[in-house]
């Protein structure tokens, strides 16, 4: 009965250790998902203002050849703002994906601990074996 107990007791643990590394898991996989909708955002802002850039420019090019004065000015500080506007989102995006956190890392250290403490427990376990042959031998 003892035995049976042991079983039951160790496949109750494993049961709920994996079930909170699922939890955590489920809880990073949705973290990753936030932080992918808000690079996709990004891009998408970034694209639309080098998109504008790129045609204030073509206005500009287009005015310049017109006989007013001030136009020129506008529309070339309002090409410059979206051209910079566009650069800096680009640069946050490429921070975000080079230097952004490693995508299920809090679950794989856990798997890494869980992994560890199982070595030691196997490690102490050969060497309760080991000492019981010896106590054996010894007799």
């Amino acid at each position: 009965m003892g035995l049976r107990k042991s079983v039951f007791g160790v496949a109750s643990s494993l049961v709920g250790l994996t079930r909170t590394r699922l939890e955590l898991l489920a809880l990073e996989a949705a973290d990753e998902k936030a932080r992918l909708l808000k690079l996709l955002g990004l891009s998408f802002a970034a694209l639309l203002f080098l998109t504008l850039a790129v045609l204030v420019a073509t206005v500009t090019i287009a005015v310049a050849f017109w006989p007013t004065e001030d136009r020129y000015l506008a529309l070339g500080l309002l090409a410059a703002f979206y051209g910079i506007a566009g650069v800096v989102l680009l640069l946050v995006v490429r921070h975000g994906l080079i230097y952004g956190p490693t995508p299920f890392s809090a679950t794989l250290e856990e798997l890494g601990r869980d992994a560890e403490l199982l070595d030691r427990v196997r490690d102490a376990q050969g060497d309760d074996d080991e000492a019981a042959v010896r106590r054996r031998e010894e007799a």
